[in-house]
């Protein structure tokens, strides 16, 4: 039996498209270098010229002037001309000298279209409402779009002097919403202890990609907000060392999808380092980052990982879903020696209500029942806790009475609050916007049918997202995400 011929080889075309050589076959063995040409011969010859006819070589007997890369293939000609050189890279100012400090502001209207002046293929204005609750700069991993450009105008609403939304004072509770509460804790955070510092992807001049850091840059300057590179393994690695040393940092991860990056940091060293050192390293360090669907950032934005780091022994995982929790659990997260991650859902940030002024104190280890009943047992977290209290109010006007818990911390889990109301209601229904497969739902299903098992009076019932990846279409979206309908259906299947 013969050997099989050589497998021809297929060159990318470069600029020119191949041709042929003469003496070697564009399938056959031969230096790829002779296939790249200078840009400026792409008006001139070829190759050499003939010796008999001063024709340029490789075009006898081939149509069209050069042969096919594989033999007996038809001849495909090149699509375009490839002979135009690239225009030059615009000059950046890599001959400037360093700037001396100045002081820090945020970048207002004319400073940002000075930025964006000659950018090609600039992106029109959105409307105020879309642009607030989308990720700065349209980021995804295979790039950061505006990366080194200076900061481009902030995806949030700035409303008012500083973003702050209007703020009615009347009574004893003033009108806030989730991500003033927020930003108001780390104001709070940042002004009682010097330690405490803030970093991450565009918190200080661009005020966070959610607004949630705006105009902390200006009154605790750059020292204490600090914008990082766009990679999550190093500034969390670095939150990491400075907890070492003595300070308290907060690191904001843009989503939770990007959160993967530093994963690593986060299990191996932030989690692991005072167990591995007998107690003597311990890392107080908090990580907030946003999570969940809902807005249309399709699904490299938009996914619910909580229960990857509900996973993981050494840290404390928490999901405020309310104005109070938003305000008041970065107080004790701070004060906690293990790390603290702080899932904040992006829903909820534009969420407002009445909220006390004065101080209150949040216990981070149990979870709290936001509504009384005796009927069934509504079980969520994070940002589909809104949905479970509409789910609630309709049950109650078909004469179901539904108790609501929410977890508000997923590590360490409070099994036995979620205990005491299923005692009182023997019928459970976990709501879980995350992937059902390995999800909290499926962790606190699990807990109740090991501790409760003879309490339920029917089957535990879960409502979770679609095991898809979150769809960029609205309707798509909306049916791979826990709706207050199907919620609904599955407290009346419980109850029967």
């Amino acid at each position: 039996m013969g050997s099989a011929p050589a497998a021809g080889l297929r060159e990318q075309p470069v600029r020119h498209g191949h041709r042929a050589r003469p003496g070697a076959r564009a399938d056959g063995p031969g230096d790829a270098r002779r296939l790249l040409r200078h840009a400026r011969l792409g008006r001139g010859r070829h190759g050499r010229r003939s010796r008999r006819t001063g024709r340029p070589a490789g075009r006898r007997g081939y149509p069209g002037g050069h042969r096919t890369a594989l033999p007996g293939a038809a001849h495909l000609p090149v699509p375009r001309p490839l002979h135009v050189r690239p225009g030059p890279l615009p000059r950046q100012g890599g001959d400037r000298a360093l700037e001396v400090p100045g002081p820090h502001r945020p970048a207002d209207g004319a400073d940002a279209r000075r930025r964006g002046a000659g950018r090609r293929g600039a992106r029109p204005d959105r409307t105020a409402d879309r642009r607030r609750d989308r990720p700065c700069r349209g980021r995804g991993r295979a790039g950061a779009r505006g990366a080194g450009r200076g900061p481009a105008p902030p995806c949030h609403q700035r409303a008012g002097r500083g973003g702050e939304p209007a703020v009615s004072t009347a009574g004893t509770q003033e009108t806030t919403t989730y991500r003033e509460a927020l930003r108001e804790a780390l104001r709070e955070a940042m002004r009682s202890d010097d330690r405490v510092f803030l970093m991450g992807e565009d918190v200080g001049r661009y005020g966070g990609c959610f607004g949630v850091s705006l105009g902390l840059l200006e009154e605790f300057g750059p020292d204490r907000v600090r914008d990082t590179p766009l990679s999550e393994s190093a500034f969390v690695g670095a939150g990491i060392g400075a907890a070492l040393a003595g300070m308290r940092p907060i690191v904001e991860i843009m989503t939770v999808n990007f959160s993967l990056l530093a994963l690593d940091q986060i299990l191996n060293n932030a989690a692991t380092l005072l167990h591995m050192s007998g107690g003597q390293l311990p890392v107080p360090l908090v990580i907030r980052m946003t999570t969940g669907a809902g807005r249309q950032l399709a699904a490299q934005h938009s996914h619910s990982l909580e229960s990857f780091y509900a996973h993981i022994p050494g840290i404390r995982v928490l999901a405020p879903a309310t104005l109070e929790d938003a305000r008041h659990m970065l107080a004790p997260a701070l004060a906690d020696p293990d790390p603290v991650v702080i899932f904040e859902h992006g829903s909820l940030y534009n969420a407002s209500g009445p909220l006390a002024p004065q101080a209150a104190s949040v216990d981070l280890d149990h979870a709290a029942v936001r509504r009384p009943g005796d009927a069934v047992t509504l079980i969520t977290y994070g940002g589909s806790l809104p949905k479970v209290l509409a789910a609630a109010d309709e049950l109650a006007a078909d004469g179901v009475d539904a108790e609501v818990v929410d977890l508000r911390t997923l590590r360490p889990l409070d099994a036995g609050t979620v205990a005491a109301s299923v005692a009182r209601t023997h019928r459970a229904v976990v709501v879980d916007e995350a992937w059902r497969t390995g999800s909290v739902a499926a962790e606190v299903s699990a807990r109740l049918a090991e501790e409760s098992f003879y309490e339920l009076d029917a089957p535990v019932e879960r409502v979770c997202g679609a095991e898809v990846p979150i769809p960029y279409a609205r309707r798509l979206e909306e049916a791979a995400l826990p709706q207050t309908a199907g919620i609904v259906a599955a407290a009346h299947r419980a109850v029967g």
